[in-house]
């Protein structure tokens, strides 16, 4: 059985867990997601790309 669940929701419910269970302030949650859009519109964010897909391809076990 799979299931499929976009990366948006698993983010919300880690973020979710973190405030909820680690006390881990809201602010520094929208800290840090900013902090992420700017590193997207860096010259690091091909490099950034490559990497999240080869450990997504690692994970779900899609070797060529």
């Amino acid at each position: 059985m799979n299931v499929e669940l976009p990366l948006v929701v698993v983010l919300g419910l880690l973020v979710w867990g973190a405030i909820k269970f680690l006390g881990v302030r809201v602010w520094l949650v929208v800290v840090i997601a900013l902090f992420g859009f700017y590193l997207a519109d860096t010259f690091l964010a091909p490099a950034i790309d490559n990497g999240t897909r080869n450990g997504v391809e690692t994970v779900n076990g899609n070797h060529d």
